[in-house]
């Protein structure tokens, strides 16, 4: 089965204005599903040239936008900036994920290279969406047990609607481990 990359303005996500998951949090796990789809194109742009997938010093730009506008916004700029850190490490899971597939089965490599700066665009747009999420839901996320629950039901529902694959239901566990907050050591949940 080939893998279809959407091209330009095209929906990326069933989920692209619309809440499908489930619960407090199904807003905001549709925007991170949306922008999980989105790694399908920026490794389709990347794929068979010398764009690596690792990029150090655009993610620290990315992250220190994220911070700015985070702030801007009334989030708290560390929550945000872990929480981005999550989405592109998630977008790199995809990533390495495709190139493996598309290496082993290169009838599956996509046919067409999307232009980075429009994926760029809309990824800058999805960080907005995002933001305004997070802000959204801060008081839930609080609530470490409250959170978990609700946070469970939103990614499950969300990647069983979406018909995520394995590759992309792994990044959405990436994506939102630091969603809710917890009241333990850092790092668990």
């Amino acid at each position: 089965m080939a893998t279809r990359i959407p091209m330009n303005n095209e929906s990326v996500s069933s989920t692209a204005g619309t809440t499908r998951s489930i619960g407090r949090l199904g807003p905001l796990a549709d925007v991170v599903i949306e922008r999980i789809r989105v790694s399908d194109e920026v490794a389709a742009s990347k794929f068979g040239t010398a764009s690596p997938i690792e990029d150090p010093v655009r993610e620290e730009q990315v992250l220190e936008q994220v911070k700015k506008q985070a702030d801007a916004a009334g989030v708290n700029p560390d929550a945000a900036v872990a929480f981005f850190r999550d989405q592109i490490t998630a977008s790199k899971v995809v990533q390495k994920g495709l190139f493996a597939r598309w290496t082993a089965h290169p009838e599956e490599a996509p046919t067409t290279r999307p232009d980075l700066g429009q994926i760029r665009v809309r990824l800058d747009r999805l960080t907005t969406d995002l933001l305004q999420e997070l802000k959204n839901t801060e008081r839930l996320r609080d609530k470490p047990v409250a959170c978990e629950v609700q946070l469970a039901l939103a990614i499950r529902s969300g990647a069983a609607l979406e018909r995520l694959d394995p590759l992309h239901r792994q990044a959405l566990n990436v994506a939102t481990r630091s969603v809710c907050r917890s009241s333990g050591p850092a790092g668990q949940r």
